[in-house]
């Protein structure tokens, strides 16, 4: 059974010529000649998520893990408003989301029809194309071409793209198959040869000069893939005396060398370490730096020369970019490892001492700590399977997960593209629908209550987590300068007394909760074992102690 309509078989046929596989489905009704065309394709499948900014943050979850697009499609009117949170992280984060949103024929817009809005270009500003397609037969050609454009625009330069499509009624009428020639002439365009892009011309031999004159460089990786030849190539690096490689949680590379708690490293230093500390190369590669810390020292210590790798994306983050390569960084540092000598120096080893010395006093903070938020992410962070996938809740959440180590054997994903408390724990569960390993989702309180309806989700897996440290609101803004300062910190914290029991019961999700680290650790003793459903552990932390915690653990370093 496929629509009858035309135009939705241009585009389901379409999205299937590009591999796109997965579709998630808000109901409704403008949009039905996708929904059943799409749930009736035998090659693809469908998920229903009411919550349209849940959709799309559950599509993103799905498309972050297999590197692939998700389409996402959605009835006329706000609806498709939102997916816009989800659409910026897409933009952001470079995954690819296909926004095929439903329409009214554009003599019903703005004539005071229901559900009517101005949908043609509603995303322009976060979109790397679109396409606003016309509902008459003599179309049909137009309408092929911007969706073939469209769709390889989404894979190729990886992120979000809008197909907006009309439809007028009758919506439900239905065919026993699709219109051959449509088909074939959707295959004819899809497989047309395409002009060839203009190839990455690169001075080898300048990077090399200016690379082996340098005595102090830095790899920085922000977030990126796990990558198994990112890897590879940095731990030939890493053996470089004149060569500091600093990494994040969320970079997923790791050596016993690497610098990856990176503000634990740079907080207590003085003027004159910042200034030994300050290279003269810098490479960056990957997506967002979490480290505020690390952006106001390159900001203000900048390095003579900054190349930015990315095949894609140019950012000056640090306001004294040289060079932007347009070439996978793997490929990039492979060619200068090729060509790079090996110099006398003591930058490295200089700085492993300050790290080893910072490492024992974060050892004597943790130990001495009361129960607290910074308490609970050494215990959290230390229980983990083995093998687990971690996605991690955005602002206080992913900074303290930044002071830990974290083993090699987990992957580790963060929403950082917009950095939003929205959409976390939707993306997590999208993630978990086609992850291979067991999923756990850590998140702060105030971004689980404002995704609650993440839950409302019929495919989340019995082997998916979700950890909520509950310090009764927003703690980052007692954390971060200025919010206690004033006499609003009610309206920046957002105190509450919520807890997830009654939300775990109404979803189907097994909870438990903790407020001591005794109880925490005999919580954790069963979490993550085999279960017929997913749970829900909440952990509950002194609010008027966790900032004056982490405040000291700073100044003990």
């Amino acid at each position: 059974m496929y629509p009858k309509k035309e135009l939705a078989q241009v585009v389901i046929a379409a999205c299937s010529e590009f591999g796109i596989d997965k579709v998630v489905v808000s109901p409704g009704s403008r949009n039905a000649p996708l929904t059943i065309g799409f749930s009736n394709h035998p090659a693809i499948d469908t998920f229903s998520v009411v919550d349209e900014r849940c959709a799309a943050f559950f599509a993103l979850g799905i498309a972050q893990q297999t590197k692939k697009p998700v389409a996402i499609v959605c009835t006329s009117g706000s609806a498709l408003l939102n997916y816009y949170p989800a659409i910026a992280e897409s933009f952001y984060s470079k995954i690819p989301l296909v926004v095929i949103s439903a329409d009214r024929p554009k003599h019903l817009i703005d004539i005071g029809d229901g559900q009517t809005i101005r949908q043609e270009n509603v995303f322009h500003n976060h979109i790397l194309d679109e396409a606003n397609l016309m509902d008459a037969v003599e179309n049909w050609q137009s309408n092929i071409v911007a969706t073939v454009r469209v769709l390889r625009t989404a894979i190729e330069q990886k992120g979000p793209v809008h197909i907006n499509v009309p439809f007028d009624e009758p919506l439900y009428e239905t065919d026993s198959q699709m219109n051959s020639t449509l088909i074939t002439a959707v295959i004819n365009y899809k497989d047309a040869p395409i002009k060839a892009s203009k190839k990455e011309v690169v001075d080898w031999r300048k990077f090399a000069q200016t690379w082996n004159a340098s005595k102090r460089k830095i790899i920085l990786i922000g977030v990126n893939y796990p990558s198994s030849e990112l890897q590879k190539i940095l731990h030939e690096f890493v053996k470089d005396e004149d060569v500091i490689i600093m990494t994040e949680s969320t970079s997923n590379v790791y050596h016993s060398e690497f610098f990856n708690a990176i503000d634990q490293l740079i907080t207590p230093l003085s003027e004159a370490e910042f200034l030994n500390l300050q290279p003269e190369v810098l490479i960056s590669l990957g997506g967002m730096v979490i480290s505020k810390r690390i952006k106001q020292f390159f900001r203000k210590y900048q390095p003579k020369h900054h190349w930015h790798i990315d095949a894609l994306t140019k950012m000056d983050t640090y306001f004294c970019l040289s060079e932007h390569v347009a070439l996978e960084p793997v490929y990039f540092l492979q060619k200068l490892f090729s060509l790079k000598q090996n110099n006398d120096s003591t930058y490295k080893s200089y700085w492993l001492k300050i790290r080893k010395q910072r490492q024992e006093k974060h050892k004597e903070s943790i130990y001495a700590s009361v129960f607290s938020d910074l308490k609970v992410f050494e215990i959290l962070l230390s229980s983990l399977p083995k093998d687990a996938a971690l996605q991690l809740g955005n602002s206080a959440v992913v900074r303290y997960t930044q002071l830990f180590s974290i083993p090699s054997s987990y992957a580790v994903f963060c929403n950082r593209g917009t950095s939003g408390i929205d959409g976390s724990t939707s993306t997590a569960i999208g993630a978990a629908v086609v992850s291979e390993q067991q999923v756990v989702f850590i998140t702060g309180d105030i971004s689980f209550y404002y995704d609650s309806n993440a839950l409302w989700n019929s495919y989340v897996p019995a082997s998916f987590r979700i950890i909520i440290v509950n310090n009764s609101g927003g703690n980052i803004f007692k954390i971060i300068p200025g919010p206690k300062s004033t006499n609003a910190l009610e309206y920046f914290e957002t105190p509450h007394n919520l807890t997830a029991d009654h939300l775990a019961k109404t979803y189907g999700f097994a909870y438990e909760s903790a407020k001591t680290s005794t109880q925490l650790m005999q919580c954790l003793g069963d979490f993550y074992k085999i279960s017929d459903k997913p749970k829900i552990l909440e952990i509950f932390t002194p609010s008027d102690v966790n900032d004056l915690v982490l405040k000291k653990y700073f100044k003990n370093l």
